[in-house]
């Protein structure tokens, strides 16, 4: 007999597939030897009071053992002599729309501008050691996209967009811990999912597709006002339709496409710093406990979000039990992400804290800024209009604050940083607490060299947060500079039917970097969309041919 249940329980009888058993047949006067499994669907913690409960849906198996999958497998065919799609990216928007073409019978070709996910590493780590930025291999580029090291949530609010679950089961499927399909803020961790993405691209190539490292888009072939192909910094050309996944910080792909006349807009983002916490304190307040998260309960998340004069300011990819990550993509700049490891361990919680910005906003902001003598040929628009009609106003924004991080952090990757009572008191930080940031941090005054615009909301929001939230706003949290990589500066416009961009045919803009997708999951949808509409305009050409 097969039976689901609904539970509210302490997290001690939560703890294990056991101590669930025990509590259930003890309630429900079973026999626990009889209950042969227990299969948690859904999974939540509930800490909005004192005593903390988690909620459990179950699937009881009493005197029989489950005979199905704890995931939907996905069947991936061989497409050796299919009509090939050119896939630019291999992110999650770029491989789950290789995967998904493979489903639907074409040939996926993967481009990817960085180094597979494990050769990645060494780049990266280069970074926190040597202060060097490698452009085509950092947390943004290479094999898995900036998720693939910063993170791996995949938590989405994205739900009417497709089909979360089938997201879900393809990581699964390819080495995913099955927990992901219960948890209510599903989670790899950055130590596991290299794995995940590697059997991705195995899954690609043993079905006859091909990925390509090292191999960044220099150009994409317009003929006839079509797009046929791309060509590589290699020398090699790609002939066939595009998915474009390029990601939020290929910002030469978004210059190419102005450069080319092909249609982008800017879009609103948000900006800020990244928050740093000693973990136990937030466990303490989230958990309303002294002693934390005890024994049965794992590290603590939060979300804040508030109004300040207009403007929303809210925490952005929280990071329990976490590091703060170096993020940049090229010289000159510092960029700050955050990540945890699958058992989110450390002594350290921080999330991103932003404040939204809108294209219109720019021009506020331009009479304080030094824009352009740190930057050769930055400049900003001085009005409102010229803002909105500048495609690349706000990626230049966003370029320039990354640049002024850099100049505070001595030119190196070493991060600004000041405390957060300081910072909300205008006040310079003598001394840092100690930090997961590797490359290391300088005590730098954010209150007066980031936009008044920013600093001003942040302050506020800390100080809102700190009333609703006892604890939150402390001097032992730090404020590190600059969170700018929220999502993409620009939208690539696109057929809302097609998915094909609106003015060239055969050009599909994909996931967050062309500005329709905030995260993994939601990035793996538009994949799979955007790879339904390419298959079946490839099919079309194949069939005229």
């Amino acid at each position: 007999m097969i039976q689901e249940l609904q539970l509210r329980i302490l997290p001690e009888q939560a703890a294990s597939e056991q101590s669930i058993k025990l509590y259930v047949a003890r309630e429900k006067g079973l026999d626990a030897r009889t209950i042969k499994a227990v299969r948690t669907l859904k999974r939540s913690i509930d800490a909005r009071q004192r005593t903390i409960y988690v909620n459990l849906t179950i699937r009881l198996y009493i005197n029989e053992l489950p005979t199905d999958d704890e995931y939907t497998e996905t069947y991936y065919p061989m497409v050796d002599d299919s009509p090939e799609v050119i896939v630019v990216g291999a992110g999650p928007g770029g491989l789950f729309a290789a995967l998904r073409l493979i489903e639907l019978g074409c040939r996926p070709i993967v481009v990817e501008r960085g180094k597979d996910v494990h050769a990645r590493k060494r780049d990266i780590a280069r970074i926190s050691r040597e202060h060097a930025v490698d452009p085509e291999s950092n947390y943004s580029f290479g094999e898995g996209g900036a998720g693939a090291y910063s993170d791996g949530k995949l938590y989405t609010r994205s739900k009417k967009r497709g089909n979360v679950e089938k997201i879900l089961n393809v990581f699964c499927q390819h080495g995913a811990s099955t927990t992901i399909l219960s948890d209510a803020h599903p989670h790899i961790g950055t130590d596991k999912l290299p794995r995940v993405i590697e059997n991705m691209r195995e899954t690609i190539r043993r079905c006859g597709g091909e990925v390509h490292f090292e191999t960044r888009m220099d150009r994409l072939i317009v003929e006839h006002n079509t797009i046929v192909g791309i060509e590589t910094n290699t020398g090699h050309t790609f002939r066939g339709p595009v998915i474009l996944a390029t990601g939020h910080s290929a910002h030469d792909v978004y210059r190419h496409l102005h450069d080319s006349g092909i249609d982008i807009e800017a879009k609103g983002i948000a900006v800020g710093v990244r928050l740093e916490h000693p973990s136990e304190l937030i466990d303490q307040i989230q958990y309303h406990n002294r002693n934390g998260r005890g024994k049965y309960l794992p590290a603590a998340e939060y979300s804040f979000v508030t109004q300040v004069d207009g403007r929303g300011v809210y925490s952005f990819c929280m990071c329990p039990g976490g590091a703060v990550v170096p993020a940049a993509s090229g010289p000159e700049q510092i960029v700050v992400n955050g990540m945890s490891a699958s058992h989110r361990g450390s002594r350290w919680s921080n999330s991103g804290m932003v404040v939204e910005i809108r294209v219109e906003d720019l021009a506020s902001l331009a009479p304080g800024l030094s824009l352009g003598e740190e930057i050769s040929g930055l400049s900003m628009p001085q009005d409102s209009g010229s803002a909105i009609q500048d495609p690349l106003s706000m990626l230049r924004f966003q370029e320039y604050l990354e640049h002024q991080c850099w100049v505070q952090g001595n030119r190196r990757q070493t991060a600004p940083a000041q405390r957060m009572m300081d910072f909300t008191r205008k006040k310079l930080s003598y001394d840092l607490p100690p930090s997961s940031y590797s490359p290391g941090l300088i005590s730098s005054p954010l209150h007066f060299w980031m936009p008044e615009f920013i600093s001003h909301r942040l302050q506020r929001g800390f100080e809102h947060f700190g009333r609703t939230s006892r604890g939150f706003l402390t001097n032992e949290a730090t404020v590190i500079g600059v969170e700018t990589r929220t999502s993409a500066p620009i939208r690539i416009v696109r057929d809302r039917d097609t998915l094909q961009h609106v003015s060239v045919h055969g050009l599909f803009p994909c996931g967050e970097g062309a500005g329709y997708a905030g995260g993994i999951v939601s990035a793996g949808i538009d994949g799979e969309r955007c790879a339904e509409m390419a298959a079946e305009y490839a099919k079309s050409i194949h069939k005229r041919a």
